[in-house]
């Protein structure tokens, strides 16, 4: 296991979507274990992943809510928790039982003490057809920030991949835009991002669009090549300026509050502020610097080549 052989504290951000024991059906893993099996299997990776993980550095895992709780009872004895991040993403009904709703992140954190974080602001959400905020600030509107509110724990405002021809061939695959945000939460440029369960390549290639290196893991050969062919195709850097973001549909939905400064002299900001109400901030170059699109419509970002993906 190749994962064993990553030194201790060398890692900047360990990040884990593992199979979740539910009968998908992945080319080459068996994900249907026995309970005991498959939790044993979970307490080998999770307590390598603190390992690997430098002081300064976190652990995050996603999974249904089911397996979190189980998550956690081992992540308490060697790390210090942080937050249980509520990702809204509906699921099919599963019988008598309440309609599922969330998938969780487990954040944790090798030492408190010393962990990195950046609070992250998103976007206003906005009524489609009239364009006004959907939350009413009343009397408040004054001391709205232009962009959008700090982060919480709850996140609304990214989707599943949903559509057949934004979906790589697997059966669990995470929006890049959920792994942009993790890592512009927790890393600076050119630190190391670990994925143990690197499927398509979705972690590695949210790192490389975000300028930090990357070390991902995958048993199966077809999701090894579909990752690599995806790595080829980033050709710029995720930012604006000197300033890393995650952005969809030419937007950018992810940011650090302390570039908002600098990034803020890119943006025709409505003056009184009261007006965001009904007035959007908007980029002065009508499109993110340095975006250009494939035939396909995918959004595409120059980068650097980083650490190769790695395969067991």
């Amino acid at each position: 296991m190749l994962l064993q052989e990553i030194p201790d504290n060398s890692i900047d951000i360990t990040f884990a979507d593992p199979p979740f024991n539910l009968k998908k059906k992945y080319n080459s893993t068996k994900d249907s274990l026995e309970l005991q099996e498959y939790l044993d299997w979970c307490e080998e990776w999770i307590i390598t992943m603190v390992r690997i993980t430098k002081p300064s550095g976190s652990i995050f895992v996603h999974n249904i809510p089911k397996w979190l709780t189980y998550y956690t009872a081992i992540l308490n004895k060697v790390a210090d928790f942080k937050h249980w991040i509520s990702w809204d993403a509906p699921t099919s009904p599963m019988g008598k039982s309440l309609q599922p709703s969330h998938y969780g992140i487990l954040y944790y954190v090798k030492d408190a003490k010393q962990s990195k974080f950046y609070e992250i602001r998103y976007p206003h959400k906005r009524c489609r057809k009239c364009g006004y905020l959907q939350k009413d600030y009343g009397g408040k509107k004054g001391l709205l920030h232009p962009f959008g509110p700090l982060l919480s724990d709850v996140w609304t405002d990214i989707h599943r991949v949903k559509h057949n021809k934004y979906r790589d061939d697997h059966p669990c695959q995470l929006p890049i835009h959920l792994l942009e945000r993790i890592i512009l939460m927790s890393t600076d440029a050119d630190d190391v991002v670990l994925d143990p369960f690197s499927g398509t390549g979705t972690t590695a290639l949210a790192a490389k669009r975000l300028g930090r290196n990357f070390i991902g893991f995958e048993l199966d050969e077809e999701y090894v090549q579909i990752s690599k062919a995806k790595l080829q195709q980033e050709e710029s850097t995720s930012k604006i300026g000197d300033v890393w973001i995650s952005s969809f549909l030419d937007k950018v939905i992810t940011l650090r509050d302390r570039d908002w400064q600098e990034i803020s002299q890119s943006y025709i900001i409505p003056e009184p502020i009261v007006e965001i109400d009904h007035c959007a901030i908007i980029y002065k170059n009508g499109k993110l610097h340095g975006y250009k699109h494939n035939r396909d419509n995918t959004t595409v970002l120059r980068l650097f080549d980083k650490i190769p993906l790695n395969q067991t």
